[in-house]
């Protein structure tokens, strides 16, 4: 690999990155030279306004917390982190044979490791699939069918309890690289109820996306002190790498977000299905765009890194309890998918050129999508300025992650849900359950 051929592949895994290359859609949609979107700047401050209201509906004193997985898990009002990390404490003190390491430590790694897992699983699930989570019983409307992000983060969480991603049935709350390699089909489609009549978009490539990080965890086992192939060795790895000299704990530790994404990105890379490469290297969710000119290396490309950056969000809250600080949050950008471009569009910030864009499926790599996910990245960020205006709050008052949860990605359920029966996005796309 040449120094210019790693230049750009570090580059193309920073948050930077995916604001330059975004930008440089959204300068050409300003001077009307795409071919798919149109933007409307007039209707921003209406999003706005849309999404305060929509943040002030679930959180009235607008104390809210950062977007991210966790939000998830307790769907319905059932205390199932509670629950679980009372469970986590029981079996860790039980079971560990590293006493140095305290509780919460081990707390944490097995948190990391169920982030990683449940958001892998987070790509879209499609408009027919429900899952029951049959471990409360009757009563209501906790009872009730689950679905869409919701209903994957119960049922991961569910299946982590299970130990469907552990190779050691003395340790199931953990994910391992002999568990995830171990898994198949059927036993995926088991934990998610999935079958003729409850279908679940993507399964195949979810179960590849997990294998792949099975074998990549494997062939990193040797870097980490644990001893073991987890997603949480990252954290070990952090404790070596940035514990203050001569102290034998990760207090006082921080990393940078941008960092931490770049990190996730290195670490995880591998996994993803083949797409764009720069010297064999895979660089995920990075798509190429006709309209960006190739002068350089990769530079034709538009990285989004939404599950990558869903995950280095979802990280924030383990990595705090076991004492890393997670800074500069708002270096990373706004997610990519579904459901914030689906805001843009159903409320007129975007405008589509021509019918086919709502009227027929494109593939995650079409200029379509690209366009579409670019222009929210840029998009997202004028609207979360208004917002932190309209708020009278400063970007460290109110940071994007938790205008993301408040916020943009509610709105947008909010509004495909008046606008179309099934809440189902305004552009399909054709899902491989990998990508959104």
């Amino acid at each position: 690999m040449t120094p210019a051929e790693q230049a750009a592949i570090a580059y193309l895994q920073t948050p930077q990155a995916i604001r330059d290359r975004a930008q440089q859609l959204f300068e050409r949609c300003q001077a009307d030279q795409l071919d798919h979107f149109a933007c409307d700047l007039d209707r921003l401050d209406e999003v706005a306004a849309y999404v305060v209201s929509t943040t002030q509906a679930f959180y009235p004193d607008f104390d809210i917390p950062f977007h991210s997985r966790w939000r998830h898990f307790d769907v319905g009002g059932v205390p199932r982190l509670a629950a679980l990390n009372q469970r986590l404490s029981q079996a860790l003190d039980a079971q560990s044979a590293r006493p140095e390491v305290s509780t919460p430590f081990q707390v944490a790694r097995s948190q990391v490791d169920l982030a990683v897992v449940s958001v892998l699983l987070d790509a879209g699930a499609g408009t027919q699939w429900r899952y029951q989570d049959l471990s409360i019983g009757p009563g209501g409307d906790k009872a009730k069918p689950l679905q869409r992000s919701e209903g994957l983060a119960v049922a991961s969480l569910r299946a982590f309890e299970q130990g469907l991603f552990s190779s050691d049935p003395a340790a199931p709350y953990q994910v391992d690289a002999v568990g995830l390699q171990k898994l198949t089909e059927a036993d995926l489609a088991g934990a998610f109820q999935v079958s003729s009549d409850n279908p679940l978009v993507g399964l195949s490539g979810r179960l590849d996306l997990l294998q792949k990080l099975g074998e990549t965890l494997e062939e990193q086992s040797s870097r980490s002190s644990s001893g073991s192939a987890r997603p949480s060795n990252l954290l070990d790895r952090w404790m070596v790498d940035r514990a203050p000299k001569g102290k034998q704990n990760i207090e006082e530790i921080s990393l940078d977000a941008g960092e931490l994404l770049s990190a996730v990105l290195k670490s995880f890379g591998a996994i993803w299905p083949g797409r764009a490469a720069i010297a064999q290297t895979n660089l995920g969710d990075v798509w190429p765009h006709p309209q960006l000119v190739k002068t350089s290396i990769g530079g034709n490309l538009v990285p989004f890194h939404k599950l990558s950056q869903w995950l280095t969000y979802s990280l924030v809250e383990p990595l705090a309890a076991a004492g890393i600080a997670v800074t500069n949050l708002n270096a990373l950008t706004g997610l990519a998918e579904y459901r914030n471009g689906g805001l843009c569009l159903d409320m007129g910030l975007l405008v589509p050129k021509h019918p086919e864009v709502t009227s027929k499926s494109h593939l995650p790599s079409s200029p379509v999508v690209v366009e579409w996910r670019a222009l929210t990245i840029v998009l997202l960020d004028l609207i979360g300025d208004r917002v932190q205006q309209l708020l009278d709050k400063s970007p460290e008052e109110l940071p994007l992650i938790k205008i993301l949860e408040g916020g943009t990605w509610a709105a947008g359920r909010r509004i495909a849900k008046q606008l179309r029966p099934t809440g189902a996005p305004p552009i399909t796309i054709q899902s491989d359950g990998t990508v959104f």
